[in-house]
C-alpha cells in the first residue's frame, strides 16, 4: 500500500482484527453484487469506501423516480440512466481506486456460473425468488460464500450461505414455489430498512474476505423495524435439500 492508501484506510488498519494484512485482502478481493437497488446501493457504497479492490455489479433496470426514496447510489439527475452506470459513477466519486465493472444484464445461466466462480464473495441484492434460487445454486456449485439480504415493508433479514459442505444453503431455508409475489413494488418498503440490511451485507462480506469474526453462516437475522427488535434463527442443513444435499 502507498501512503495515500494507508491514510484512506487508517481507521480500519488500526483495528487489530484488520491491520495491514486484512486491508491487503480487501484490496485484492473480487466481490460480485447482483442488484443495484435498495440493498445493492448501501452495500456497494460501503464496500467501495472500505477498499474492496474489484466490484462487479449486475442489474438490468434503469433509475426511476420511485427508486430514489431508498436506492442511495442514484440521484434525481440519474432518472432514465442504467442503474449499474449510475452506481458506477457514484462509487467512483467515493473511491476511484476501486475497480467497478457495471454490467446491464439479468445475470443467469452460464454467465451467472462464470461470474460466481470468479468471485470471492457474492452479495444477493436481488428482489425476486427465481433469481435468488439461481444465485444460491451457483454458489453451492462453486463453493462461493453467499451473503443474502431481503427487505420489505418494515421487515428485513440477512444471512450467509454456502460456505462449506456442512452449512445450510438458501434452498434449505426456502423451498422453490415458482411465485414472486413479495417485492417492494407491490408491498412497499420503509427507506432506512434497505440501508440497514445492505450495510450488514457489506459487513459480512468484509469479514468473509478477511477471515475475521463470526459470520452469519447457519444463522438468520430478522429485523422488525417497527419495534426495532432483532431475532435470530439457527439454521441447519436440510439433508433432503434439492440443491446442496448429497
Amino acid at each position: 500500500m502507498n501512503d495515500q492508501q494507508l491514510l484512506r484506510y487508517s481507521r480500519q488498519i488500526m483495528l487489530p482484527q484488520v491491520d495491514i494484512e486484512g486491508q491487503e485482502k480487501l484490496l485484492n478481493a473480487q466481490v460480485l453484487i447482483i442488484g443495484a437497488g435498495g440493498l445493492g446501493s448501501p452495500a456497494s457504497l460501503y464496500l467501495a469506501a472500505a477498499g474492496v479492490g474489484s466490484l462487479t455489479i449486475y442489474d438490468d433496470d434503469v433509475v426511476d423516480l420511485s427508486n430514489l426514496q431508498r436506492q442511495i447510489t442514484h440521484y434525481t439527475d440519474d432518472i432514465g440512466t442504467d442503474k449499474v452506470i449510475s452506481t458506477q459513477a457514484t462509487l467512483k466519486k467515493i473511491n476511484p481506486e476501486t475497480h467497478v465493472f457495471a454490467i446491464k444484464q439479468r445475470l443467469q445461466g452460464e454467465a451467472l456460473d462464470k461470474a460466481v466462480e470468479n468471485a470471492d464473495v457474492v452479495l444477493d441484492c436481488s428482489d425476486n425468488f427465481s433469481t435468488r434460487f439461481a444465485i444460491n445454486k451457483a454458489c453451492v456449485t462453486h463453493k462461493t460464500p453467499l451473503v443474502s439480504g431481503a427487505a420489505i415493508r418494515f421487515e428485513g433479514q440477512v444471512s450467509v450461505f454456502a460456505t462449506n459442505d456442512d452449512s445450510p444453503c438458501y434452498n434449505c431455508l426456502y423451498a422453490e414455489s415458482g411465485e414472486d409475489l413479495q417485492n417492494c413494488a407491490t408491498n412497499g418498503v420503509i427507506s432506512p430498512l434497505t440501508g440497514i440490511i445492505g450495510s450488514i451485507q457489506a459487513m459480512e462480506a468484509m469479514k468473509l474476505i478477511m477471515g475475521i469474526g463470526e459470520t452469519l453462516t447457519g444463522r438468520l437475522l430478522l429485523l422488525d423495524g417497527l419495534s426495532m427488535q432483532w431475532n435470530e434463527m439457527k439454521l441447519r442443513k436440510n439433508k433432503s435439500c434439492p440443491c446442496c444435499a448429497g
